[in-house]
């Protein structure tokens, strides 16, 4: 499936899932299509590693975990973030390392404060690996972190915007 990207989301310096910064972190990139979805990209590689050449679950379960959260983005701003209240993984295939992954994640249910969504880490050949559905609270990020965040670490990722993603 080809999604059409419309924009890019920012990163941070030190995050575990797209801090550029953080050495042993997933350095993912996240954009949002046309279809209100976001999708991240990243490459797992051998300090997340659980069995040889294999991701670790937990790597999975916070890589979707963020881009759900990061789904109310689309429908907000940049500055809008959801705060875990409940995540329900399920693991379907080992998640490969050294190789390029894609996520995608959605709004299903959106009540003011709290809202809900589904993601799916899709391998290179198109199959589901992992899929989770969670809960989350909607925040500013004023609301989580201090002003010098927002002058340091928090920013539009560099680089090309891609026209489209292939999943």
């Amino acid at each position: 499936m080809t999604h059409t990207i419309v924009r890019g989301q920012h990163i941070s310096r030190y995050c575990l899932v797209c801090g550029i910064e953080n050495r042993f972190g997933l350095k993912t990139q996240f954009f949002e299509t046309t279809e209100n979805e976001v999708i991240a990209v990243f490459s797992p590689r051998e300090e997340h590693q659980s069995y040889p050449g294999i991701a670790h679950g937990g790597v999975s379960a916070a890589l979707l975990d963020e881009v759900i959260g990061r789904a109310i983005m689309v429908h907000h701003d940049q500055d809008t973030f959801g705060v875990t209240v409940d995540l329900q993984v399920k693991y379907r295939k080992p998640v490969p390392l050294g190789v390029e992954l894609k996520a995608v994640a959605r709004i299903t249910e959106d009540h003011g404060r709290m809202f809900s969504g589904t993601g799916e880490l899709y391998l290179p050949d198109g199959q589901v690996a992992v899929s989770a559905t969670g809960k989350y609270l909607r925040r500013n990020l004023k609301q989580i972190t201090d002003s010098d965040f927002y002058a340091n670490e928090w920013f539009a990722p560099v680089g090309e915007l891609p026209e489209t993603i292939q999943i």
